[in-house]
C-alpha cells in the first residue's frame, strides 16, 4: 500500500490551490495534502503535491486531478509498505567540492 507521495503536478489557475487540496483530501485512504505552488505562468502553475495516507490509491489521485484539469509531470517520491522511512543522508548525497 501506498502511504506517500510526492507528485509534480501542472494545473490550471482555477481550481485553486485550496479547491485542489480539499478535492484530493477527500478521496477515501488519504490522510493529508499538501500543494505548493512554486511557478506560475500565465496560463498554469506548477505545484508540488503531497498526499499522505494509510492507503493511497495512485490511479484514483491521477484521475482526480485530470477530473480538475490537471496532469502529473512526474512522480518524485513514493513511500510504501507498512511505514515511511524517511530519507537518510549518506556520502553520496554530499556535493563534490572543486
Amino acid at each position: 500500500m501506498i502511504r506517500r507521495l510526492v507528485l509534480d503536478v501542472l494545473k490550471p489557475h482555477k481550481p485553486s490551490v485550496v479547491d485542489l487540496s480539499l478535492a484530493l483530501s477527500n478521496i477515501d485512504g488519504i490522510e493529508g495534502v499538501n500543494v505548493i505552488i512554486y511557478e506560475i505562468d500565465q496560463q498554469v502553475e506548477n505545484a508540488k503535491v503531497i498526499i499522505a495516507g494509510g492507503s493511497i490509491d495512485f490511479e484514483v489521485i491521477k484521475k482526480k486531478l485530470e477530473e480538475m484539469g490537471a496532469t502529473i509531470h512526474s512522480v518524485d517520491e513514493v513511500a510504501a509498505g507498512k511505514r515511511i522511512i524517511e530519507e537518510v543522508r549518506t556520502p553520496q548525497d554530499r556535493s563534490a567540492r572543486i
